[in-house]
């Protein structure tokens, strides 16, 4: 589909003749150029087809910052609705395979609309505000200086594997409320609900993926059951009470909901960050070595890196009429995929994007959590978890480096992104 948007300004140069046409048919969030470089990917798409109709995927692609930004605000023209959809339509055996678990997907903050979304985070919000979140930063510490301990002394380590895959979830769990009893099972579940969610899995595949979704569905509402008997501290715990003050609120399926998509939403997404947050700083020694020496550059660094490489690339809304985002109809009931990674590297808002600089004055800036009323409830620990995690490094192993020739593999993932291994060395000699 070719929308015929005049083409724009490109800082290389003028477009190419018939890039929009190209631009839609050729987009592919599966491929490995999106994989290995999602913002380059698409920055001929930002100069010369800011939004257009994917046939591929069915959705309307938004690129620019202006535009994402746009949309995320405007909760009366376009729905969450369809935010943790399988972007892959699920076949009928995948169906069925779910139906046999009793699945019941329902809405949860991150795809429901108002007036109901609202009034739930206003309720379900204290647990995770900033303040509260900031008590755990000792603990989260205390934690990480542990795990680091284990490797100090090897010389190299996959900072994914030894630290940054456990470590979040640890404190995912301790937030939900949860104990910590079964790591690698959430290291599971929440790859699974990763592809479940944003792959593009072959009809076989779906089935053997929805059987383990089925499974993690199951397990919530044993775990949500266990706490309404026993009892605890944590965002779990505190929705428990609300439901049992208002029940019309916060219902049964509401929890089972919020169990089972809130462990993967602060466990996976902290550990691609922050992974994706030292890959970048240790691919420019200069700005680990600026980082080492001044510790109050980290928060900055943080930031930057959220931008450079997001955690989540894209997410999703449903136009409820006819409206126009940037100078482009789009018609009612039309999904928009918003990119996020496109978004924070748009030359009219982040001069020189493609530049790692953790002192640019405004990184902050970035659409990583989204903004507006549907802004990630998790940021502050997000935030929090990175930068403990980034000053224990830099403190305890200035010498880290990159472990030359290594390949950064992505999962086939059109949003949660992430290297899978980060793999590290250091010299173990007083000198070093």
């Amino acid at each position: 589909m070719n929308i015929g948007i005049p083409a724009a300004r490109n800082p290389a140069g003028e477009c190419p003749a018939r890039a929009a046409s190209r631009i839609a048919a050729d987009f592919d969030p599966f491929g490995a150029d999106y994989q290995l470089d999602p913002a380059g990917a698409l920055s001929e798409a930002r100069a010369c087809e800011p939004v257009f109709y994917s046939p591929r995927l069915d959705y309307w692609v938004v690129t620019r910052y202006q535009d994402v930004r746009s949309v995320f605000r405007d909760t009366r023209s376009f729905s969450a609705s369809i935010a943790l959809d399988p972007i892959t339509p699920l076949a009928e055996p995948a169906r069925e395979c779910l139906r046999g678990y009793g699945f019941a997907a329902g809405p949860v903050l991150v795809n429901e609309d108002e007036p109901l979304h609202m009034r739930r985070r206003r309720r379900l919000a204290p647990p995770l505000a900033a303040g509260r979140v900031a008590r755990l930063e000792d603990r989260i510490r205390a934690l990480v200086a542990r795990y680091v301990e284990r490797f100090a002394a090897r010389g190299h380590a996959d900072l994914v594997d030894d630290l940054l895959w456990e470590v979040p979830a640890i404190v995912g769990l301790l937030v939900m409320g949860l104990p910590d009893e079964d790591i690698e099972r959430a290291r599971h579940y929440a790859i699974k609900m990763g592809l479940f969610t944003w792959g593009r899995p072959t009809a076989e595949h779906q089935v053997e993926i929805a059987d383990q979704v089925g499974r993690w569905w199951r397990l919530s509402g044993e775990l949500v059951a266990r706490l309404k008997r026993d009892g605890g501290e944590g965002w779990l715990p505190h929705a428990i009470a609300v439901h049992r003050e208002q029940p019309d609120l916060v219902n049964d399926n509401h929890l089972q909901n919020m169990m089972m998509s809130g462990l993967v939403a602060a466990h996976e997404t902290t550990t691609n960050a922050t992974a994706g947050a030292m890959k970048n700083l240790l691919s420019d020694p200069a700005s680990w070595r600026e980082l080492c020496a001044d510790p109050a550059l980290v928060p900055g660094a943080v930031e930057e890196s959220l931008r450079y490489s997001s955690s989540v690339l894209c997410w999703r809304r449903r136009a409820v009429t006819d409206v126009v985002v940037g100078g482009v109809p789009i018609p009612a009931g039309g999904r928009l995929l918003l990119m996020i990674g496109s978004a924070n590297h748009d030359e009219r808002v982040f001069p020189d994007p493609g530049r790692f600089d953790i002192r640019r004055p405004n990184a902050r800036r970035h659409l990583a959590f989204g903004i507006g009323a549907h802004a990630c409830i998790g940021a502050p620990l997000a935030r929090l978890e990175m930068r403990v995690i980034l000053e224990e490094l830099a403190r305890r192993l200035p010498g880290l480096r990159l472990v030359p020739g290594q390949d950064f593999a992505y999962l086939p993932n059109a949003s949660f992104h992430g290297p899978r291994h980060v793999r590290v060395e250091w010299d173990t000699s007083p000198a070093g």
